[in-house]
């Protein structure tokens, strides 16, 4: 169970004045945040806790809107919070606070310790065991802060747009551009012995033109995301790939039902590979409510596919020294050859499995599916060519995936390919098919590889789904 309170304190922003210089951009100091969790933890245990976990966060951005070339929206987000969970043997109680001062922790505390005195036992819960526990912490270079204003994010999102519109006279309109600059930083630790934090940056910028006019109109999006604002790509390039994506899209036509293997995109393969990853995690696992149950130890690909974790590449996205628990985090072998050598969880969830914790309490870490049998250039010229005759897969819509039974039906739209050549963009189809057959009948995955958050991976060619047309 979880209680928040938030209070507006003066407390707050004395002891703010009061603690060292903090990093660019933060209120709060590292040094403040160990203050305030070792204050919760101290007092969780004189009420009589038998364990208990802290963390004090801070998060801040900007974001900036245009569109048609007028400034919309300039936004600015600035949230702190301070969580505390209470172990009384095996019982659990969580609660959280935006105020700082003495007496709101206090009184957090004594919330989640009321929790947590009258919620259900339950002999899987707890902090992770010791052996399991981060001790030594690499530096992993996430943390780029944009000393950027909202003057200069607006000029940046109008050459994105002016980009796009500029790239062709059938770009007729846009549902605007955006430039975001996000930074946070915590420290957590618990009465086991773990304590550590860090802070981390993410910069976008991303445009969405209109091509066409009336019922023939198309609308397409692109964006740039990065820890390092300087590694994002050019605002004209974003917006000029934007609107070619846009103008692929016109004139596009139905088609009637056919089976036919599928070509997805490298953003969209990226889903795919997510959904294994909620098909072998903790939760969907000990629920029994996946299609890919006890599949440790069995193929899931065909033998030509590898899926790699590495959470400690430097600048990942989805990098971290350890995991929301404070367990350590380390590389590994997901898949090999096809066959699943891994699953995705957390103490909680491995207790319950009889296993042990892998360091994935907060999802996945820098995820890469590769094949065997990709050479350097299988770009997306030769999977068109590998893929023939069939559907070439550039946006999907709705949510229709069923984890239990594995069936997937999900709306589309890309391009029908004839002989490795694009003869048409098509709309308004739906593909279906089954998780488990799809993930077997991967035939080829390209060298196009594109990071999608914490996961990479190229264009995808499944060998056979049905695609509903007219």
């Amino acid at each position: 169970m979880t209680l928040k309170t938030s209070k507006t304190s003066s407390g707050a922003k004395q002891a703010a004045r009061l603690s060292p210089q903090p990093e660019k951009g933060f209120s709060y100091h590292r040094d403040f945040f160990e203050e305030l969790v070792d204050s919760a933890l101290a007092h969780a245990k004189k009420i009589g806790a038998t364990d208990a976990a802290a963390e004090a966060s801070e998060g801040c951005g900007l974001s900036v809107s245009v569109r048609k070339g007028e400034l919309e929206n300039v936004e600015r987000n600035r949230d702190k919070s301070l969580g505390i969970t209470v172990y009384v043997g095996q019982k659990r109680g969580n609660a959280s606070t935006s105020d700082f001062s003495k007496a709101a922790i206090e009184q957090t505390v004594k919330a989640a310790y009321d929790i947590a005195r009258f919620t259900a036992e339950d002999k899987t819960s707890g902090l992770p065991a010791d052996r399991d526990i981060a001790r030594v912490h690499p530096e992993l270079d996430l943390f780029h802060p944009w000393a950027i204003d909202s003057e200069g994010a607006a000029r940046l999102a109008l050459q994105c747009e002016a980009a796009a519109l500029g790239t062709s006279k059938r770009i007729t309109n846009s549902e605007g551009a955006g430039v975001s600059a996000q930074q946070s930083h915590f420290f957590s630790a618990h009465t086991r012995g773990f304590r550590g934090g860090y802070a981390s940056s993410r910069h976008s910028i991303s445009v969405a033109p209109i091509a066409g006019k009336g019922s023939q109109m198309q609308r397409d999006a692109w964006y740039s995301s990065m820890r390092d604002a300087s590694e994002l790509a050019s605002p004209e390039a974003v917006g000029r790939y934007a609107a070619e994506r846009a103008l692929a899209r016109l004139n596009s036509r139905k088609i009637k039902t056919v089976q036919c293997p599928v070509l997805f995109e490298s953003p969209l393969a990226a889903g795919l590979l997510g959904g294994f990853v909620q098909a072998v995690s903790g939760g969907a696992l000990y629920r029994k409510s996946t299609f890919l149950l006890n599949s440790l130890g069995k193929p899931a690909f065909p033998a030509h596919i590898d899926i790699s974790e590495d959470p400690h590449l430097r600048k990942g996205k989805g990098s971290a020294p350890f995991d929301d628990e404070g367990v350590k985090t380390r590389a590994r072998k997901v898949v090999e050859a096809g066959i699943v050598r891994g699953y995705f969880l957390s103490t909680y969830s491995a207790r319950k499995l009889g296993m042990r914790t892998t360091g994935n309490a907060g999802g996945s870490h820098n995820l890469v599916l590769s094949s065997r049998q990709t050479a350097a250039g299988d770009d997306l010229d030769a999977m068109l060519k590998k893929l023939g005759t069939g559907l070439f897969v550039t946006e999907l819509m709705g949510q229709g995936v069923n984890y239990v039974t594995g069936d997937y039906s999900r709306g589309a739209s890309g391009f029908w390919v004839e002989k490795g050549q694009i003869a048409f963009p098509v709309e308004e189809i739906t593909i279906a098919g089954n998780l488990k057959d799809m993930l077997m009948g991967i035939q080829a995955v390209g060298a196009d590889v594109y990071n999608y958050g914490a996961k990479s991976v190229g264009s995808i060619l499944i060998n056979r789904m049905k695609v509903a047309g007219s």
